[in-house]
C-alpha cells in the first residue's frame, strides 16, 4: 500500500513534465502572499512566481483573502513563520499595510501606502510602493514621456496617490485629481501642491486640455460601471491610462481607443510593477 502511494504514475509523470511547478515546488520554497479583498481578480501570483522561477529563485505566491478587520491578525501570524519572505499588497489594504511596517522607504512614508513588504534582519518588515514608478514606466516603453505634459488622474486612493506621486517627480507640468471623496483628494492635492516645483489642483471627470488621462479607481471592473471620465471630449492627441487588470479592456480604453488615443492598460502597468516588486523581494 505504501509502496503505490509514493510510486507516481505514468498520468502524473507527464502532468508534472507540463508543470514545472511540481519539480521545484518543495519544502525549501520561498513563501510570498499577496493579501487583499476581494483577491479573485489579482493576476499576481502566477505572474510573480514565474518571475522568480526565471531569475533561479524557489519561490511562490499565494493569495490570501483577509478582511480588513483581519489584517492586523493575519499579519501577526503570517510574520511567525519563517520561510515566508515577501507579501504583495492589494486593494484595500495598501494604507493599513504601511502602519504595519517597521521601516519603509522615503517613498512609501511619503504616501503613507505600500505595494510590496519585504523581512527585515530583524524579522520585521519593510515596506516600498511601486504602482506609481511602474505606471510611469509603462508610459515610457509606449515613447510618452509625462514630462512637461498635462495630465488628469482620477482615483486618490493607494494606486492613485503613488501614480500621482510618481507623474509629480516625472516632472508633469500640471496635475489635476479627481476623486469620489473630497476629503481624499484634498488631501493628496495638499501634500503634492508644489512638489518637485508641480502645480498639483481640484480635477474633474473632464478631460479637456489635457495631455494625459489616467484611470486609477476600480470603476471598470463590473459590466455595469459607468465610465471614470467623461470619454466624448477624449481627443487623438491625449495618452490614457487604467490600472485595472481584470477586464484586460475596460470601457474607458475601448472607448479612448476609439477616438483614436495611445493607451495603456492595467496589464501594461503591472509588467513593469512586477518586476520592480521582484527586485525588491529580492533584496536587488
Amino acid at each position: 500500500m505504501l509502496f503505490h502511494f509514493y510510486v507516481r504514475s505514468p498520468h502524473f509523470h507527464s502532468h508534472a513534465t507540463e508543470n514545472p511547478m511540481s519539480d521545484t515546488l518543495n519544502g525549501a520554497t520561498r513563501v510570498h502572499f499577496i493579501v487583499g479583498d476581494p483577491i479573485a481578480q489579482v493576476k499576481s501570483p502566477a505572474g510573480v512566481t514565474q518571475a522568480f522561477q526565471d531569475r533561479g529563485h524557489n519561490a511562490i505566491v499565494v493569495p490570501a483573502h483577509v478582511a480588513p478587520d483581519n489584517l492586523i491578525a493575519w499579519l501577526a501570524g503570517t510574520t511567525l513563520s519563517q520561510n515566508v519572505d515577501g507579501i504583495i499588497v492589494t486593494v484595500p489594504h495598501k494604507f493599513a499595510a504601511c502602519d504595519l511596517c517597521a521601516t519603509t522607504s522615503e517613498r512609501a512614508r511619503f504616501l503613507s501606502t505600500v505595494n510590496t513588504m519585504r523581512r527585515n534582519a530583524d524579522g520585521r518588515w519593510h515596506g516600498d510602493m511601486f504602482d506609481g514608478l511602474g505606471f510611469v514606466e509603462a508610459m515610457r516603453a509606449q515613447a510618452i514621456d509625462p514630462a512637461g505634459k498635462k495630465a488628469l488622474l482620477v482615483g486618490a486612493g493607494g494606486a492613485g496617490s503613488a501614480i500621482a506621486h510618481a507623474l509629480v517627480m516625472a516632472g508633469v507640468s500640471s496635475l489635476a485629481i479627481h476623486d469620489e471623496s473630497d476629503a481624499r483628494r484634498a488631501s493628496l492635492v495638499n501634500r503634492l501642491n508644489g512638489l518637485n516645483g508641480v502645480p498639483v489642483q481640484d480635477g474633474s471627470a473632464d478631460p479637456t486640455g489635457c495631455d494625459i488621462v489616467l484611470n486609477a479607481t476600480p470603476i471598470g471592473m463590473k459590466d455595469s460601471d459607468p465610465t471614470p471620465i467623461d470619454v466624448t471630449r477624449l481627443t487623438p492627441t491625449m495618452h490614457v491610462g487604467c490600472v485595472i487588470t481584470a477586464p484586460a479592456i475596460t470601457p474607458l480604453i475601448a472607448a479612448a481607443r476609439a477616438k483614436g488615443c495611445t493607451t495603456q492598460t492595467g496589464a501594461d502597468m503591472f509588467a513593469r510593477v512586477r518586476d520592480l516588486m521582484v527586485n525588491f523581494l529580492l533584496g536587488q
